[in-house]
């Protein structure tokens, strides 16, 4: 099985590097199939968690972490039977976000560390014990410097994408303190489990790495663990 996810915050550069890794594979002779989540514009979960980032639901730090977690998880298990299909035909599954990033943004709200174990737990039971959703072959954590998030979320964005904010502001995006809590937590996530590779996007003199360069590096831990 080859279930690779693609984490980091938001305008990490996922999407750059999922393309590049589904060229890697294709160029093997491999199938690839890609989804990303939330899927905003294809479920009634995605729709409800579009209502949300958009703060149709309330602010940021207003609705209940566990709530929001369980939205997000519905939006999943129902793409649960795709990537399943997928994984046994025997095609490349790539994700962009899977649960390592519902664990990262709702424990991010939380302050007490023992509340926020407690909440990743139950998010884990949640979606791969009860929900039984496949589990990846490997996370990789794409670590960028902040400075590069901050640009990224501070200048314009826009695409196809961005539809489902429907001209509005994006809540997670808008809280860069919120982003820098939910970087520690994927760290956290890093430290206690092996299945989720950090990969350094940041040069020695503080700068962004080039795509390529995070290229390199992401195909090698892939090859490495699958």
């Amino acid at each position: 099985m080859s279930f690779i996810v693609l984490e980091g915050l938001d305008g990490a550069g996922k999407s750059t590097q999922v393309r590049m890794l589904q060229e890697h594979f294709e160029m093997q002779g491999k199938q690839t199939r890609f989804l990303h989540f939330p899927r905003t514009d294809d479920s009634i979960f995605g729709d409800l968690i579009a209502k949300f980032l958009r703060g149709d639901l309330g602010a940021v730090n207003s609705v209940d972490p566990y709530l929001v977690a369980l939205i997000y998880a519905c939006d999943r298990n129902d793409a649960k039977g795709t990537i399943k299909k997928w994984l046994d035909d025997g095609i490349v599954v790539i994700a962009d976000r899977y649960i390592s990033s519902n664990i990262a943004f709702q424990c991010a709200k939380i302050n007490d560390l023992e509340q926020r174990r407690v909440l990743r737990e139950w998010i884990i039971n949640l979606e791969f014990e009860y929900n039984q959703l496949p589990k990846p072959s490997i996370n990789l954590f794409l670590d960028v410097p902040f400075s590069f998030t901050k640009k990224k979320l501070t200048e314009q964005r826009d695409g196809d994408d961005r539809d489902y904010l429907q001209g509005k502001s994006d809540i997670h995006e808008n809280d860069l303190t919120l982003q820098e809590r939910v970087r520690e937590v994927y760290l956290w996530q890093c430290s206690i489990d092996s299945n989720i590779r950090r990969v350094e996007c940041e040069s020695e003199s503080g700068q962004m790495l080039s795509p390529e360069f995070i290229s390199k590096r992401v195909i090698e831990i892939v090859n490495n663990h699958i």
